[in-house]
């Protein structure tokens, strides 16, 4: 099942940029499945340049919850904050395999990053994580909170479903 982007705030992508926006989202899934492989929480992340190279790649931190910030958007943007400026965050995109939570939608914003593309979305990947076992959660799909940011962010998803889906798979425990 392949769902159709969503937009908040702009436009969808033009059609050239459909399919490099693919190509770089499932770098991100690799980047979940590598971090299940590992033994941590299955999110992967990928900043880039507007002409492609690659910024930061990052995935989810340790399945024993032992730094809750952890998180793969999180952890990119730690890996960047350092060395770029606002200017160039402004112009690159984040990709996410799942959809950003409130916590890293926030600190895209303060980062400054300008466009997000996410894989599966936070209703789909409830029906995985479940609302007990120690969860966490926070119903505000990322779109609520960059809808309230000083300037737009362009966020594009869910894209790549069923690709997005396969490292939560038996992952989580209901």
């Amino acid at each position: 099942m392949r769902a159709q982007p969503i937009t908040a705030l702009t436009l969808a992508p033009a059609d050239g940029a459909a399919e490099a926006d693919e190509h770089r989202l499932r770098s991100a899934i690799a980047w979940a499945c590598m971090a299940r492989a590992r033994g941590h929480r299955p999110f992967g992340a990928v900043i880039t340049s507007p002409d492609g190279t690659v910024l930061a790649e990052a995935h989810g931190g340790s399945a024993d919850g032992s730094d809750c910030t952890a998180h793969a958007e999180i952890n990119a943007l730690r890996s960047l904050s350092p060395r770029l400026g606002r200017d160039v965050l402004a112009q690159a995109t984040l990709y996410s395999s799942a959809e950003p939570c409130a916590m890293c939608a926030g600190a895209i914003c303060w980062s400054g990053i300008g466009r997000v593309v996410y894989g599966l979305d936070t209703a789909r990947l409830r029906r995985f994580r479940g609302r007990s076992g120690g969860q966490y959660l926070l119903d505000m799909p990322c779109r609520d909170v960059f809808a309230t940011a000083s300037r737009p962010i362009v966020c594009i998803g869910p894209l790549l479903i069923d690709e997005a889906i396969a490292p939560h798979v038996g992952f989580w425990k209901p």
